[in-house]
């Protein structure tokens, strides 16, 4: 209850803010009446390998009260919202110190029908080691996922979040702590619902901890996807990487915007962000936003860049010359594109599971990526 009262307290996002440029909070509402807070339902939630046997010994997945604590580097508007509305669909995932898997752990959640929504919280021990994927599908009208969490110090985890609604609307809001020498890779592979706000924070608040952003989104048809990916440096000898790829045909529209910021004392910080879009129609459209914030004068370096363009014309001639037809041609270029970003994602399983669901999605949305 803490968190409506905090919510119907607050006002409407100001569109100047760098988060809510360019989608407005009532759009990603679930009813658009940002004065309310409707009845939300809870999804369904299940984990196992990426194989389908059972997880092994290490990793539990249990029902919990949400808690949303103390997260003053996160948006206040959607963390309140989303508190209150997973009030009743907390869960939480453990894993125990220096526990190891060669085996991708799937976390699968269920959207169902309607408007539902999740409250992950994730708390990996220390000395870890493991894949997780976290795979939102379902037919519903309205999805809301909230991911907070821990990685422990010295752990190397690999996190990545697929999204494969087929309809609908995601909201999405990450606050993960990196550890003390704790190396993540944070994926996100998104295509599928209407439309996607996503607001992903990692903090680096101890020596020496390291994440690399990655980013796979499709968009076709009326599609518009907007991710917002903030990097805080706040210790030193921290590292970080944001790398997204997005490719968007029909008149769909992606937009992802960046901010690293790299606060006093964070010597020896390095940080750096890309953004590259590819178009695929005369009425797609992609904005990227780099920014940066260096309160530290001695850093390694920070730097970010941004590039659109559309299919090589040359590279399409050469596969159609092979033998492609231009449908399957158009395809493998932008698997190609969207590759680039996929194959860092992770371990060789991991990435021919990615693949393969990349493929599907490209033969499922089809003439949505046409001019």
């Amino acid at each position: 209850m803490q968190s409506a009262a905090e919510y119907l307290s607050m006002p409407q996002p100001d569109r100047a803010d760098h988060l809510w440029r360019y989608t407005p909070w009532r759009r990603i509402h679930p009813t658009g009446d940002v004065t309310e807070i409707p009845e939300i339902g809870s999804a369904a939630v299940s984990i196992s390998k990426l194989d389908g046997s059972p997880i092994t010994e290490g990793v539990s997945l249990k029902r919990v009260d949400s808690d949303l604590g103390d997260f003053p580097d996160s948006d206040p508007v959607t963390l309140a919202f989303l508190g209150a509305v997973t009030e009743a669909s907390g869960w939480e995932v453990s894993v125990d110190s220096k526990f190891n898997s060669e085996m991708p752990i799937l976390l699968d959640i269920d959207t169902g029908e309607g408007s539902s929504a999740v409250h992950l919280n994730m708390d990996i021990g220390r000395l870890s080691e493991l894949e997780i994927i976290t795979r939102v599908r379902g037919n519903g009208d309205w999805f809301g996922l909230l991911r907070t969490g821990e990685i422990g110090s010295g752990s190397v985890v690999n996190d990545i979040v697929v999204g494969l609604m087929q309809e609908g609307t995601l909201l999405r809001v990450d606050s993960l702590d990196i550890g003390r020498d704790a190396q993540v890779r944070a994926g996100t592979v998104s295509s599928g619902s209407d439309r996607t706000k996503a607001d992903l924070r990692y903090l680096l608040k101890q020596v020496g901890g390291t994440v690399r952003v990655l980013g796979s989104v499709l968009g076709a048809g009326s599609m518009h996807l907007d991710h917002h990916v903030e990097i805080l440096h706040d210790a030193p000898e921290t590292f970080s990487r944001l790398s997204w790829h997005s490719a968007c045909g029909g008149d769909s529209r992606t937009v992802g915007t960046g901010m690293l910021k790299v606060m006093d004392g964070s010597k020896g910080a390095d940080a750096a962000q890309i953004f590259q879009n590819l178009l695929l129609s005369k009425d797609a459209e992609a904005d990227s936003i780099p920014e940066l914030e260096v309160l530290e004068h001695e850093v390694v370096g920070c730097g970010h860049g941004t590039a659109n363009g559309p299919l090589d014309e040359n590279q399409l001639f050469y596969l159609q010359a092979r033998g492609l037809d231009p449908s399957e041609a158009r395809r493998v270029l932008i698997a190609a594109f969207l590759n680039s970003t996929l194959s860092e994602m992770g371990s060789e399983a991991l990435h021919d599971w990615l693949v393969v669901l990349l493929s599907s999605e490209l033969e499922r949305l089809g003439s949505g990526m046409e001019n």
